[in-house]
């Protein structure tokens, strides 16, 4: 495993594909979808996707399921593929495989799978894997403190191995265990923080 700390890489024109998970309903807080949070008077939804875009990412591809048809009549996402995945409520890994799927025909060297209910990561982050990729890795996550979290960035040669593993809410997790050792952790904790909003006190992270 390579840690990451400078912010400086070399620069290279591989594409980084942008894929944000926004399928949750948000079932400890009520039912209410998550994208469809409200942070800073607007969806959440919209912020996370111009996360993905300041960081650098094309193209952006949203997967959506609790709340869809409203988060398509309400939110903005210019310039984003939409994704639907009916099987949302079976977990997490259902909406990365959706999305993994989505984005097979495109030309992107990578994936960057960044989670909705983080707004506490910012393009600074996305920007950080972004570079690391285009400086060689092809497995990488952000890490706060040494320890891994969110965004995850996978090379496209990794891509069927984790839609294989990726089932209920587990996501890519077990398949980043199995290959630890080629992780490269870039450290975000100077500029982000991986809080989630999972229950109503967590709402305090919304402004």
């Amino acid at each position: 495993m390579t840690r990451i700390t400078d912010t400086t890489y070399a620069t290279g024109a591989a594409s980084v594909a942008g894929l944000l998970l926004a399928a949750g309903g948000g079932r400890r807080l009520g039912g209410r979808p998550k994208a469809l949070l409200g942070h800073r008077g607007r969806p959440l939804v919209e912020f996370a996707a111009r996360v993905l875009r300041d960081g650098g990412c094309v193209p952006r591809y949203v997967v959506l399921g609790a709340g869809a048809a409203d988060v398509r009549n309400r939110a903005e996402l210019p310039g984003c593929v939409l994704v639907d995945n009916p099987d949302w409520a079976d977990g997490m890994g259902s909406s990365l495989r959706a999305g993994l799927a989505a984005l097979a025909p495109t030309d992107a060297s990578a994936v960057l799978v960044t989670l909705v209910d983080q707004p506490r990561v910012g393009a600074e982050a996305v920007a950080r894997l972004v570079a690391a990729h285009r400086a060689g890795a092809g497995l990488a996550a952000a890490a706060y403190g040494g320890q891994r979290g969110h965004p995850v960035l996978f090379a496209r040669e990794h891509w069927a191995g984790v839609a294989r593993s990726a089932v209920g809410d587990r996501g890519a997790r077990a398949y980043l265990r199995e290959h630890a050792a080629e992780m490269t952790l870039v450290e975000c904790a100077d500029v982000a923080a991986p809080d989630d909003v999972d229950t109503p006190d967590d709402l305090r992270l919304l402004d």
